[in-house]
């Protein structure tokens, strides 16, 4: 039986509903020799700002149980750069690039974009909110529904491409803010970002990260993520792309019959850098063995 892998994200198609989440591949060529990275549906760029970012000093990743925190602070070569030295591979890779920008204020959110939306190679655009606005006083993007809006609404503006919000979970009602990203005309929503998190040095009684708190990623958050995928699901008419602790086909089989039409993969490449193929091959025999003829029938398919 011949299975239909592919998948829309609004006007966005893909090939499969495998894609790299940002910040856990770089910028591609760093996994490519581990994986064939023409398989999967896509790759999510690492976060690009409008000029180069060290980040935060080290340490700035540390292993916790069933996951990880990271407080990398957005490190990344910048748009121009990014132009001239990694675009040039990216191009060859046959799947889909989204580019993922992060700002400190809505009009670099535009200003990114605006660099970036001739280059043909890049297919829609992922809008990491969860980045602190230096113009509020460092409050993050992602915890005001008005500024969420407003950067919807701004970048929608400023390119014909799909645009892709990222989510952050530590608000009270996701799909609130789904339902904002949907009105100010955004494509689709990836749920979710990491959750805040930290931990201590019971010796020093030091945080183990330099910034004191970290985003918390992995399989500990994998029903936290789950809910909110079906929370927003149950809530707003809007594609959304399921992120949180997928290790395997199975979880992300429960991503999409919650209502997910994709998904993203980022501590598991840490781990396992080949995940995405083998959580492709593992969709597929699932379809095969439940007589599945399109894999994008699984969509919200739960039973509540």
């Amino acid at each position: 039986m011949s299975i239909d892998l592919s998948v829309n994200i609004g006007a966005l198609k893909l090939k499969n509903p495998v894609l790299l989440a940002s910040g856990t591949v770089g910028y591609g060529n760093e996994i490519a020799q581990f994986t064939d990275l023409s398989k999967l549906g896509g790759i999510v760029t690492k976060s690009l700002s409008l000029k180069p970012r060290k980040g935060n000093p080290p340490q700035r990743i540390v292993e916790t149980p069933s996951g990880m925190l990271n407080a990398i602070g957005l490190a990344n070569v910048g748009v121009e750069v990014f132009i001239k030295e990694k675009i040039p591979f990216l191009k060859e890779l046959n799947t889909t690039l989204i580019c993922n920008i992060a700002a400190s204020t809505i009009e670099e959110y535009v200003e990114c974009v605006n660099i970036l939306k001739g280059e043909e190679t890049i297919k829609a655009f992922e809008i990491n909110v969860s980045c602190p606005n230096v113009k509020e006083g460092g409050l993050e993007f992602g915890n005001d529904i008005n500024a969420v809006g407003r950067i919807t609404e701004k970048v929608r503006a400023a390119t014909n491409k799909p645009i892709i919000i990222k989510l952050s979970p530590n608000v009270s009602r996701i799909s609130d803010f789904a339902k904002t990203v949907k009105q100010n005309g955004g494509d689709a929503v990836s749920a979710i970002n990491t959750l805040v998190g930290t931990s201590f040095d019971i010796n020093t009684r030091r945080p183990k990260i330099k910034n004191v708190t970290g985003g918390l990623s992995g399989p500990a958050i994998k029903p936290i993520a789950l809910a909110k995928v079906l929370e927003i699901k149950r809530n707003v008419d809007i594609p959304i792309i399921g992120i949180g602790g997928i290790m395997n086909w199975k979880d992300a089989v429960e991503f999409m019959i919650v209502g997910a039409s994709a998904i993203q993969l980022g501590t598991v490449n840490f781990i396992n850098p080949n995940a995405g193929v083998e959580i492709l091959q593992g969709l597929e025999e699932y379809c095969r063995k439940n007589s599945i003829e399109k894999l994008s029938s699984l969509t919200g398919s739960y039973q509540i």
